[in-house]
């Protein structure tokens, strides 16, 4: 089990299809949180919203580093990215 202390990057994808990416602590709770409509404003209203690709890092500066190269992705690299992590 991944430690509380460890920030995961995350991409969810929500209810209309539309990817969104993330850093959090806890990811189980910031799921949550996305789907109890009390999450980023951009998933309110968006929910369900199901968890579809995860990378875990030790710290908060390398999760921003890496979610800051993924925001910049393509939804199609996006797409690329979370189907190669599914084999």
């Amino acid at each position: 089990m991944v430690e509380e202390q460890n920030w995961s990057l995350y991409l969810i994808q929500c209810a209309d299809g539309t990817l969104y990416t993330g850093i959090a602590r806890g990811l189980e709770k910031r799921i949550a949180t996305h789907n109890d409509g009390s999450g980023a404003r951009y998933t309110r209203g968006r929910g369900p919203v199901t968890l579809v690709y995860r990378e875990d890092f030790p710290d908060r500066a390398t999760a921003s580093k890496r979610e800051y190269e993924v925001k910049r992705m393509t939804r199609r690299e996006k797409l690329k990215l979370i189907e190669s992590h599914a084999k």
